[in-house]
């Protein structure tokens, strides 16, 4: 028997953990819990800023508007997860290629987010609905 959370008591969803165990809140807004194998190595506010092109002001601008999450580390400067540069990239790409204000990118991320646990649901089930599309 595994420690490990069963599928449907995580409610389909992918279980996400920080570095103690506990569990962290998704981007979707869910809770889950992730096991990491081995430790993955944070990313510091330069080497995101310096591999995403941006300004480490922006950058910290993002992380109080909740765009990208960000930790702080014992001496209290913001750390991130690997993913950091890819996110703010999408950010940028919702900005500059459909003229959204950073509100509304929260937004748009939140609902992009929820469409892919969604389609990973239906890929899951193996099945397609039997209804018609809406278009």
């Amino acid at each position: 028997m595994s420690d490990r959370p069963s599928w449907e008591a995580t409610g389909g969803r992918t279980a996400r953990a920080d570095a103690g165990g506990r569990p962290v809140r998704t981007s979707a807004g869910s809770t889950a819990v992730r096991y990491a194998l081995v430790p993955v190595p944070k990313l510091s506010l330069d080497t995101v800023a310096r591999s995403s092109g941006l300004h480490p002001d922006l950058v910290r601008r993002f992380v109080a508007l909740g765009l990208v999450d960000a930790e702080r580390d014992a001496a209290g400067h913001l750390v991130f997860e690997p993913a950091a540069p890819a996110i703010l990239a999408r950010v940028q790409r919702l900005r500059s290629g459909l003229c959204l204000n950073y509100a509304s990118i929260g937004l748009v991320l939140d609902l992009l987010d929820r469409i892919s646990l969604l389609e990973a649901a239906l890929r899951g089930r193996g099945t397609r609905s039997e209804t018609p599309p809406w278009t």
